[in-house]
């Protein structure tokens, strides 16, 4: 069996003791690596947005605290995120081996946009690389390839989410696409004709936001968590895990 767990939206600031709408993301952030150390993972995968302010020193923080994990970990960018000071402090890897898996990265991220887009050059390289294995196969990426039913964040979903499911189409083995962006768990299916893909969306490390708001809305009621990714043969099973700051 590989355990991959993932965590998202860390948005760190260059001062560890910065506040967010409803806590302190470096703190929160330390208490769910914490956490995930319990849960004894193979591989970890954090699904972007881990600044808030785009400074280096927020990157150190995070890089320091992932560091503590006993297993690999991996991250990729958000579109709060500059990625030359992520891959200042470490590599950003495009496929990642989870044993008869892959786990694939998409970049979604759009230049000073919050909305996310692939873009005609990234599909054909992302079908590219697809096409070099059948093996079952991860996707992630940053911003969710399907509406999460908040219109305020539909509207800065990826916005060519029908141009990547009709690439997908010659590649049933794509199971399913673990995304950031949404601060909240999260389960959509898209049916395409070789079968269906699951979505995954996962909570923030720090702020949630409320679910089916139409507008800008944080969940207090909620706190800081992640996703537990369990694959054994052909299967998996996953849930989302909460942690107490």
């Amino acid at each position: 069996m590989i355990r991959l767990v993932q965590l998202t939206d860390c948005h760190l600031h260059a001062d560890p003791h910065a506040r967010s709408r409803a806590g302190f993301p470096l703190r929160q952030l330390e208490a769910v690596v914490e956490a995930i150390r319990t849960e004894r993972p193979d591989i970890v995968i954090v699904s972007g947005d881990i600044s808030q302010d785009e400074t280096s020193a927020s990157y150190e923080h995070a890089h320091r605290v992932l560091s503590t994990l006993e297993c690999p970990w991996f991250w990729l960018g958000g579109n709060h995120d500059r990625l030359e000071l992520m891959k200042d402090l470490k590599t950003i890897h495009d496929d990642i081996e989870l044993g008869d898996w892959r786990l694939v990265v998409a970049d979604t991220c759009v230049k000073g946009h919050a909305h996310g887009e692939l873009g005609q050059e990234r599909i054909d390289r992302l079908v590219e690389r697809l096409s070099e294995s059948e093996r079952p196969t991860l996707l992630v990426m940053h911003h969710p390839p399907l509406a999460v039913g908040s219109a305020w964040l539909d509207a800065i979903g990826l916005k060519d989410s029908d141009a990547l499911w009709q690439a997908l189409m010659p590649f049933p083995q794509v199971k399913a696409i673990l995304c950031g962006h949404v601060h909240q768990a999260f389960v959509g299916r898209q049916p395409l004709e070789q079968g269906v893909v699951t979505v995954y969306g996962c909570p923030s490390t720090t702020d949630q936001f409320l679910a089916g708001s139409d507008d800008f809305a944080i969940d207090e009621a909620s706190r800081p968590g992640y996703r537990v990714f369990d694959i054994r043969g052909d299967e998996w099973l996953t849930w989302i895990e909460r942690v107490d700051i």
